[in-house]
């Protein structure tokens, strides 16, 4: 992630000094005006720079803090439920940033936050897909890295608040916020009914990121540094995430490079079969793939919505709605919808 000027409201470095006065047991702690990082399309990421004068955090530190945005979307996990799952994730080797210090007490600057260590690498996605790199190995690292995720099963009891979210869930949360909304998004039903009758009968289910894309994860020297943004993570179905990254909404327009604009399939799905155990069928894959240009349909509908709310006006939010044609284009070719006729039901 690197540093942008945007016109948002700075957290009060002051504010977050005392804060961490008192969590690192330090006699003065002194930071530089907080920057806004790239990436975090929902929440805020701030890098501060920090100097600890006494106790045992003393020392020059780049930390990152995560905090609320003015206005975010209902999917979106509570900031302590995150802490909670990045500290999880740090524990069990799954290259999450390691977390430090949670506050609850929005007095301190307006809304709940927490800090963490600031990992190297760039994750902004329109210059990782550019980056001069092992594209097969950076494959072989994606795939073992959503591998080592999978691994994990329910029950979590370091995260009770974990929600079951398999496909007939997420259709179900998806049509609900369509069925909010004032304006018709036919070719969105016309995908969720394609997914409710191709829903699978039975699915697996594991600790999953449910964000899991170019955009989200840090490479650095060419090697995979780090995932970011856990906000949505649940227990789903492990090809969600499978799905997610080989979506062409995540490419960057480096539609050659299925996986997330950066590798070829056959780079990455055999080397996550056989780190994971699992098969995915390539039914199975376009059925996710579908799925998450729905989703990521309603995550722009709403982002927009966030701007027409007057809490978040920007221009980026406003224009995220947009996209929306392009991911309701992919939903019909993926469909094979010009293959139906008018009067048939998906």
């Amino acid at each position: 992630m690197s540093a942008i000027p945007v016109p948002v409201a700075t957290p009060n470095p002051n504010a977050i000094a005392q804060f961490l006065r008192d969590a690192c047991a330090a006699s003065d702690v002194r930071i530089d005006v907080p920057a806004l990082l790239s990436g975090g399309a929902i929440q805020q990421n701030w890098e501060i720079r920090v100097n600890i004068s006494s106790g045992p955090w003393q020392g020059l530190h780049t930390w990152v803090l995560r905090t609320d945005a003015p206005a975010t979307v209902a999917s979106s996990l509570p900031r302590e439920h995150e802490f909670a799952i990045v500290h999880f994730a740090h524990a069990r080797g799954l290259l999450a940033p390691k977390p430090l210090f949670m506050c609850n007490d929005a007095g301190v600057i307006g809304r709940p936050f927490f800090v963490m260590e600031k990992l190297p690498g760039v994750a902004a996605g329109h210059k990782v897909v550019r980056l001069d790199l092992d594209r097969r190995a950076l494959a072989r690292e994606l795939a073992q890295a959503a591998a080592r995720i999978h691994a994990v099963r329910p029950p979590i009891a370091e995260l009770p608040f974990l929600k079951t979210l398999l496909a007939r869930d997420v259709i179900a949360a998806c049509r609900a916020y369509l069925d909010t909304l004032d304006e018709p998004h036919p070719v969105l039903e016309w995908g969720l009914r394609w997914c409710e009758r191709r829903a699978p009968d039975f699915e697996e289910t594991t600790f999953v990121h449910r964000d899991f894309r170019t955009g989200n994860y840090l490479v650095h020297e060419g090697k995979l540094a780090g995932l970011l943004d856990w906000e949505f993570a649940a227990l789903g179905n492990p090809l969600e995430d499978i799905g997610w990254i080989c979506a062409k909404c995540w490419g960057f327009r480096q539609d050659h490079y299925i996986v997330g604009g950066v590798a070829d399939l056959d780079d990455f799905i055999p080397a996550y079969e056989a780190a994971s155990g699992r098969k995915v069928p390539a039914d199975a894959l376009r059925y996710w793939q579908v799925m998450a240009h729905i989703r990521w349909s309603i995550i722009a509908l709403q982002q927009t919505q966030r701007h027409l709310s007057g809490m978040e006006p920007s221009l980026e939010l406003a224009l995220t709605g947009k996209i929306v044609a392009e991911l309701e284009w992919e939903i019909l070719q993926l469909t094979d919808s010009c293959a139906y006729s008018l009067t048939e039901s998906p």
